[in-house]
């Protein structure tokens, strides 16, 4: 086979993993919010099986065995995901000569799902400490966007002065996502989500009564089983305001981010990328606001996870589309003279 046709089916192979990696960061949020997350009390398996059904928890209440259900499942695909890498990993070592092959991003998308594997097993064991939580929601959502990012095919044009100008900005947008996911993830992991029941204000307040001190302490110690929370409400709201908070300034970078590519842009698939970004923006505003509208019911807490998986594709999207000769992970290409 020749190496331009084997990278056509490595980034088939990348894309793939993306998807399962989609559907892993969103079975977590459905394991999560089901408080399923201690539905199996070991690692890797299940009451010592590989199938809940067996065991000790077949004597168990349904709605444990439902919960369990949900974990083992969760389990399965991120198992497939790291199956799917691992082979992309096989196939880079392979093939490293061939031009273009990407081999960086390859190694650290494996890295950092071996560490997920490891923060899975702390989730159970430490019994879903928020710091280890919001961490493995972080890692998935990172493995998304390597995969993704692996997924999509180069371009070798040079870019334009105001488009090379972009990739700062771009990269401030990625790091005030990244801040913002966290954020996300620290209010779920300390069941927050529910801390203000009304929108735009909180408490019927625009200032409500909060207590910062005890909202962000990391690390709490041993022993301590966070399932439902231990936080009192006023720390609790203090979390999920500086998540509203977050979410105004991380909407406006990103919408300008996204805006200035499709306005700015020479190459349609710039264009495409900001739009797309602008999109996934607005998509998740809209689903937080519904969210504390309507409850935070369980089908849309999970929707606004899956709005973060869109996210980062729409970031990892625009990203390449500014990188499109020398890649991180890539063997550089040369520049096409876009006069010729």
């Amino acid at each position: 086979m020749a190496p331009q046709r084997r990278l056509v089916w490595f980034r088939r192979l990348a894309l793939a993993g993306a998807l399962l990696a989609a559907a892993v960061v969103v079975l977590g949020a459905w394991v999560r919010l089901t408080d399923a997350g201690l539905g199996c009390p070991d690692w890797p398996g299940c009451y010592g099986h590989i199938y809940p059904n067996a065991g000790g928890v077949a004597a168990a209440s349904s709605a444990h065995f439902g919960k369990a259900l949900h974990e083992m499942a969760h389990r399965y695909f991120a198992g497939s995901l790291v199956i799917v890498i691992t082979i992309l990993l096989v196939w880079t070592v392979r093939f490293r000569m061939d031009r273009g092959q990407p081999i960086i991003a390859v190694v650290l998308a494996f890295v950092i799902v071996c560490l997920q594997a490891a923060l899975g097993a702390l989730t159970v064991t430490l019994l879903l400490k928020p710091l280890i939580v919001t961490a493995h929601l972080l890692g998935g959502l990172s493995t998304l966007g390597l995969l993704w990012w692996l997924s999509l095919t180069p371009e070798t044009r040079a870019l334009t002065q105001r488009e090379a100008a972009l990739r700062k900005y771009a990269l401030v947008g990625l790091a005030v996502l990244i801040a913002q996911i966290a954020l996300g993830g620290w209010t779920s992991s300390n069941y927050a989500a529910v801390a203000c029941p009304d929108f735009p204000t909180c408490q019927h307040s625009w200032w409500p009564r909060m207590d910062y001190r005890d909202a962000f302490v990391l690390w709490r110690g041993l022993d301590i089983d966070y399932e439902g929370g231990v936080l009192a409400n006023p720390a609790r709201v203090a979390i999920h305001f500086t998540h509203r908070l977050g979410a105004l300034l991380a909407g406006s970078v990103l919408i300008s981010l996204g805006i200035l590519a499709a306005v700015g842009a020479r190459e349609r698939r710039l264009a495409r990328a900001g739009r797309l970004l602008v999109l996934a923006v607005v998509i998740q505003i809209t689903i937080g606001a519904a969210m504390v509208h309507w409850g935070v019911p369980l089908g849309l807490a999970t929707l606004h996870n899956a709005g973060a998986a869109y996210l980062v594709i729409g970031m990892a999207t625009l990203l390449r589309a500014l990188w499109p000769a020398a890649a991180i992970g890539m063997i550089p290409l040369h520049r096409v003279d876009p006069s010729r």
